[in-house]
């Protein structure tokens, strides 16, 4: 947490909290929304889809409080910001939020874009396998909206939200158009599997091809390593690509409420690809 004074102005990037709360916000972003409420105007308060956010109280015009939120918002994050408060008052689009994962690449950008794990890049094309030993990669799943999670049974912060994650897979199930893909990272898959199986979870686990808790690297369709903390620089990390298999949301660390999600992967099912 910053401060800059001897205006307020406070930013951060957090996971999801209650959805009757301000969307995607950690604990420490709803107690800077209270704080925001009870600051003088003219006041800001900034979100983005993933837990960023940012503040300005005390400014001299709404404009600057506006463009300050919204710049202290952005420098979290690669989402769009908005505004969600304005002098006290609501100003949060509803309707418009599950909508900021667009635009979507059209066929000639998503073709140009660079390989990379950033929104706007082109995700690796990683392969793996299902548990009958088909092989799978990245690129494969193209006409198709992707949820890529990479995780392990040895990670607590892992393990904690597979059941949430699971419920948002169970809201989505049957839909051709949208799909989940679980990556083991540094355990083999039997280890990985044998967890989520005593657990009862029933969730897309495929094999990443991880040797064990040494092999600190995933495989490209081509055979060749890259580095698993090129993909995630911790875990569980989590990637969503669109149809065209450009990015459009990157989040590390665990996901509080994953149902959130739900209106936004409905989106990018529906536009993108067109």
């Amino acid at each position: 947490m910053r401060r800059w004074f001897p205006a307020v102005l406070l930013l951060g990037v957090g996971v999801a909290v209650a959805a009757t709360a301000v969307p995607h916000l950690n604990d420490a972003g709803q107690a800077d929304y209270r704080e925001y409420l009870g600051a003088r105007d003219h006041r800001a308060f900034a979100i983005a889809p993933g837990g960023a956010w940012g503040w300005k109280a005390d400014a001299a015009t709404r404009a600057e409080a506006d463009e300050t939120a919204l710049a202290a918002c952005q420098v979290n994050t690669r989402q769009k910001c908005v505004l969600y408060g304005v002098d006290g008052r609501p100003v949060f689009d509803a309707k418009a939020w599950p909508q900021l994962w667009g635009p979507y690449a059209g066929a000639a950008q998503a073709r140009a874009a660079p390989v990379g794990r950033r929104v706007g890049e082109r995700f690796p094309d990683i392969a793996f396998a299902d548990d009958k030993g088909r092989r799978h990669s990245v690129a494969r799943l193209a006409g198709r909206v992707a949820v890529l999670h990479f995780w392990g049974s040895w990670c607590a912060p892992c393990r904690r939200e597979m059941p949430d994650l699971q419920k948002l897979f169970e809201s989505l199930k049957g839909r051709r158009d949208i799909v989940f893909a679980l990556l083991q990272a540094r355990e083999k898959f039997a280890v990985s599997k044998r967890w989520a199986d005593a657990q009862s979870l029933r969730l897309p686990l495929y094999d990443s091809g991880s040797a064990g808790e040494t092999d600190a690297a995933f495989r490209r369709a081509d055979g060749t390593p890259i580095g698993d903390r090129e993909i995630a620089i911790s875990f569980p990390t989590t990637y969503v690509i669109d149809k065209r298999g450009i990015v459009v949301f990157a989040h590390t660390g665990p996901v509080h409420d994953w149902s959130q999600y739900r209106d936004f992967l409905l989106d990018a099912a529906r536009r993108s690809g067109r």
